[in-house]
């Protein structure tokens, strides 16, 4: 089962995301800080784990844009998920194939996501 890399340089976002995800079956890998995460995602190990991202906008040294970029440049097409304090920030990932949402993101919308960003099949309410 693919994991996603929990991408924020706050620790307590890091752990509720961690925890949300975890609780609904979702295998997780997290960063503290964008360089660490890229060379994972480079590392063979993080090439066949990793099957989505989740990340924060704004972070120290390199930023959530910063970071998409650079992760482009070698996999173009992992599904990103870039969650953001800033109702702008959307603007500045033109082009670089993310799902961006505002803080603060529902619980359930991000587990919805995640799975589909990880081609998990849909989950269809019992009647």
């Amino acid at each position: 089962m693919r994991q996603v890399l929990l991408l924020d340089d706050n620790p307590v976002q890091l752990t509720v995301r961690e925890l949300v995800l975890r609780k609904a079956q979702l295998e997780t890998h997290v960063a503290t800080n964008a360089s660490s995460a890229l060379a994972f995602l480079r590392s063979e190990v993080g090439r066949q784990k990793i099957g989505a991202v989740v990340t924060d906008h704004v972070m120290p040294n390199m930023d959530g844009v910063e970071f998409v970029k650079q992760l482009r440049s070698f996999n173009p097409d992992l599904p990103v998920i870039v969650i953001s304090g800033l109702p702008d920030a959307d603007q500045e990932y033109s082009g670089l194939n993310v799902i961006f949402r505002l803080k603060p993101c529902d619980p359930e919308e991000l587990i919805s996501l995640v799975k589909t960003a990880l081609g998990w099949p849909e989950q269809r309410a019992s009647a």
